[in-house]
């Protein structure tokens, strides 16, 4: 299986709380990644695309799931 199906199927079963934890996690992630590529390249830097596609499908479960509760009031 591939990683990105790995990933959205673990993030499809978080509740809205859980989704902000983890994107404030990734986002202080890419930080540090950055961070150290600044400093010295890093062995695969298409680990920071792939965090930032990451994050991006993290904002689009977290506005879905905001939606979709707005509509149900």
């Amino acid at each position: 299986m591939s990683k990105k199906k790995e990933f959205v199927d673990g993030i499809k079963g978080l509740g809205a709380e859980d989704l902000k934890v983890q994107l404030e996690q990734s986002k202080q992630r890419l930080k540090k990644l950055e961070f150290a590529h600044a400093i010295s390249p890093l062995e695969n830097p298409m680990s920071i695309r792939a965090l930032r596609k990451d994050i991006a499908r993290i904002e689009t479960f977290l506005k879905q799931s905001q939606n979709s509760e707005a509509a149900k009031a």
